[in-house]
């Protein structure tokens, strides 16, 4: 049994979440809130959103919260064993996965798969939104703004994320203004 003590133990928590994050990084925040805040807990929930906030923030992939998570435990050696445990393993399967796949394209099973792995990866996104939603500690307003962001970008994909972050920061601030 691996102490959660050592770095090494982020390897028994990314590696299940790299390869089964169908729909991409954020379709297992949700798993990894779990993990890392009610069951190892490595850090607060508060811990968890702040660094939920700087990934989704800061440039690249927001699936970069395994790397911060990391770095949150044990620094730089922490930050490197949780980035290569979270993104080397689906790597590795989606090349494989994609050099049979591409040749079975336009086979009905093929085409059926497809269409069935889609609901499945927006249904593991959605429960990543409402773990973070509900551990934000933001209540009504944050789950509107949320609610509000998504309805937007329905309407208008191509908007600037951060025409959203600056419609939501206005909302929240003066909801905390009228309501302190």
């Amino acid at each position: 049994m691996m102490r959660d003590d050592l770095p090494w133990a982020l390897v028994v928590v990314f590696v299940p979440f790299s390869l089964v994050s169908i729909g991409g990084g954020p379709s297992v925040f949700a798993g990894i809130q779990h993990q890392v805040v009610d069951i190892r807990q490595w850090m607060s929930s508060s811990e968890f959103v702040g660094l939920f906030a700087i990934s989704r923030a800061a440039p690249g992939p927001g699936s970069m919260l395994s790397t911060l998570v990391g770095w949150h435990m044990w620094g730089f050696s922490g930050a490197v064993i949780a980035t290569l445990a979270f993104f080397l393993p689906s790597s590795v399967l989606c090349y494989g996965v994609v050099r049979v796949w591409n040749r079975y394209r336009g086979r009905p099973w093929h085409t059926a798969m497809e269409q069935g792995l889609a609901p499945v990866g927006n249904g593991l996104v959605a429960a990543g939104v409402i773990s973070i939603l509900g551990i934000s500690g933001g209540g009504v307003v944050s789950w509107i703004i949320a609610f509000g962001a998504a309805g937007l970008l329905a309407l208008r994909p191509k908007l600037h994320p951060m025409i959203l972050f600056v419609i939501g920061a206005a909302v929240f601030v003066g909801t905390r203004i009228v309501m302190p």
